[in-house]
């Protein structure tokens, strides 16, 4: 994820499960990835995507911020 996030602008990972309100980054592997993720977004209708394509040419926002999960996950266990 490093190298993948150091070869491009924007590393922006798309997942289909952020459109449940409970949604949590608890596997392992999304953890380990997400602090080289610039945004996190969801990919689950066609207004998702568009929203995708709007943010393309504009700077990141904090609402697909991959920190606000990892955040999350970090006052659960607290």
């Amino acid at each position: 994820m490093e190298r993948l996030h150091g070869s491009c602008r924007r590393l922006i990972w798309l997942n289909p499960l952020l459109r449940f309100d409970g949604f949590e980054a608890r596997a392992c592997g999304v953890k380990a990835m997400l602090p080289r993720v610039d945004e996190f977004r969801s990919v689950h209708n066609l207004d998702a995507l568009a929203d995708l394509c709007a943010s393309l040419d504009k700077n990141s926002v904090r609402s697909v911020d991959p920190r606000r999960w990892i955040e999350a996950g970090a006052r659960r266990v607290a």
